[in-house]
């Protein structure tokens, strides 16, 4: 059966619609969110389908430096005001698009054999992992902290400081038992296999760990980034982010 030539071009017509309404949507996040936002974005591909998403999970400085370059970024999720704003003084993000919209808080985990339970003890360890602090937030956190309770220099001095290129390297040190221990997220430490949350450190001690999360200049130009932008404030999403152990922003 011979198929009319009007109802082929419509067909030509509706799928070059359909083609041009498809976008790739190009995530820059931080890398304590990478388990939480596979989910989320698998959730919102679920509404989404023709839609593609290239997600970049790095430390936040990383992100933020990639992004003044001029790696496509539509969206960008910080573990750190300080990028967030490096970003805005830079004119990179979207106008009244960045705001905080969840919290986390920083703790110390080791293996069964590192005997501490507070931060002052973390002198009497030979091999500590940190977040670089130059490019890490959770590395920014930890020195602070460390600096509050007078301990950063005779640690530096004694060269006990091991860097990582971000928060999930740390815990990976510790994990493996390739430190004596490493400051790393709550979030993450849910994640180890074998380190174990040894001390809560005192939130008094550093600033709140809070992720701000906006548009690029050239996601605002984005039907669909928007859409994605607008999905993290869905019930769905906070639901993702409470089950990995954040505290959404209400």
């Amino acid at each position: 059966m011979k198929v009319p030539i009007l109802t082929v071009a419509l067909l030509i017509s509706l799928m070059g619609s359909m083609a041009v309404q498809a976008e790739t949507i190009y995530l820059s996040v931080a890398a304590s969110m990478t388990d939480a936002f596979k989910e989320i974005i698998t959730e919102f591909s679920t509404e989404h389908p023709a839609d593609k998403i290239l997600p970049n999970f790095a430390s936040s400085g990383s992100l933020a430096k990639q992004i003044n370059q001029g790696a496509p970024a539509d969206i960008y999720v910080s573990a750190n005001p300080k990028w967030m704003k490096f970003l805005v003084e830079k004119k990179m993000i979207a106008a009244n698009t960045d705001h905080v919209f969840a919290y986390n808080t920083l703790v110390f985990v080791g293996r069964d054999e590192t005997k501490i339970k507070e931060l002052a003890e973390v002198t009497n360890l030979n091999r500590i992992a940190i977040g670089s602090p130059q490019s890490v937030p959770a590395g920014q956190y930890a020195k602070q902290a460390m600096k509050a309770a007078t301990l950063y220099s005779s640690l530096e001095k004694n060269r006990k400081l091991v860097m990582a290129k971000d928060v999930r390297q740390a815990l990976l040190y510790a994990d493996r038992g390739e430190v004596d221990g490493a400051f790393v997220y709550k979030t993450d430490a849910m994640l180890a296999n074998h380190a174990k949350i040894l001390f809560a450190v005192p939130e008094k001690l550093y600033n709140r760990v809070a992720y701000p999360l906006a548009l690029t200049q050239l996601g605002a130009g984005k039907q669909t980034a928007k859409n994605f932008y607008n999905f993290m404030n869905t019930p769905r999403a906070i639901a993702i982010l409470d089950k990995y152990g954040f505290v959404p922003v209400d």
